[in-house]
C-alpha cells in the first residue's frame, strides 16, 4: 500500500514533510487537503483538523515533526536526525523554534495578506497591507532572522555538518516567503541568505518549489 500524505502542498509543514520523504528516498501519494474545509472524515486521521497528517497501511498520524519522527523510526538511511544526543537535541529546538516561533509570524504577517488573501478573498495588497507586512518583517521577522543568523554560523547546515530536519524546517516556510517576493537582506544576513540559496536549488526543494509556484507565485506582484 501507497502512503499517504494528506495537505495543502502550500503549507510549511506539508513542504517540511515532503522535502523530508525526497531527501529519504520513500514514495508517497500527496492528497490535497484544504484545512479550512477538510473533508468530514478528515478528522478520524488529524484529530485537529490540521495538516498535514499521514497515513501508512494501518498507521495514521498527524503533525509534521510526529510524521517526520515516525519515519525516521521506519526508515533510519539515510539519518536526517543527528546521531548525538546535544545535536538531535539541538536540531529539534530548531524545528520547533521554526514551527511555533516563525511560522505563525511569517503565515497571518507575510504570506497571508501577500498570497492568500488576494488569492481566496479577493483582497487587495494596498499601501496600508505592504505597510502592515513592513512592520511584521521589521518588528518580528527580523530578530528571529538574526537568531538563525548565530545558529547556523559559518557552517553549511544547522546542526551537526550534514542535512538535518532543522534545514528543512528552516528552508520549508523561506519558500513561502518567496512566493510572496519577500526576499532575505543578504546584506543583514549574508549566511542565512546563503543557506537559502543552497537549500532552495537542491534538487528536492528545487522541485517543489517549480511545483508550486503556478498557483502561489507572487513575485511580480507582491
Amino acid at each position: 500500500m501507497t502512503a499517504t500524505l494528506y495537505g495543502a502542498n502550500v503549507s510549511p509543514f506539508v513542504r517540511k514533510v515532503r522535502a523530508y520523504l525526497a531527501a529519504k528516498g520513500l514514495a508517497y501519494t500527496l492528497d490535497p487537503v484544504n484545512p479550512f474545509a477538510a473533508p468530514p472524515d478528515y478528522r478520524s486521521i488529524s484529530p485537529l483538523g490540521k495538516i498535514p497528517a499521514w497515513r501508512d497501511d494501518d498507521v495514521t498520524l498527524a503533525d509534521s515533526s510526529v510524521i517526520c519522527l515516525y519515519l525516521e523510526r521506519m526508515h533510519p538511511q539515510p539519518a536526517l536526525y543527528p546521531a548525538d544526543p546535544q545535536a538531535w537535541a539541538r536540531a529539534l529546538w530548531l524545528e520547533e523554534y521554526i514551527d511555533s516561533g516563525f511560522v505563525p509570524k511569517a503565515g497571518p504577517g507575510v504570506f497571508f495578506p501577500l498570497v492568500l488573501a488576494p488569492m481566496m478573498q479577493d483582497q487587495p495588497v494596498t499601501a496600508e497591507v505592504r505597510a502592515r507586512v513592513e512592520t511584521c518583517i521589521a518588528d518580528e521577522l527580523s530578530p528571529m532572522w538574526r537568531y538563525l543568523e548565530g545558529e547556523l554560523g559559518d557552517a553549511e547546515f544547522f546542526v551537526g555538518g550534514a542535512l538535518s530536519i532543522a534545514d528543512l524546517a528552516v528552508a520549508s516556510i523561506h519558500v513561502n516567503l518567496w512566493h510572496a517576493g519577500v526576499d532575505l537582506d543578504a546584506t543583514q544576513f549574508p549566511r542565512l541568505a546563503a543557506f537559502l540559496a543552497r537549500e532552495f536549488a537542491r534538487p528536492s526543494m528545487a522541485a517543489l518549489i517549480a511545483e508550486e509556484t503556478p498557483t502561489w507565485g507572487r513575485r511580480t506582484s507582491a
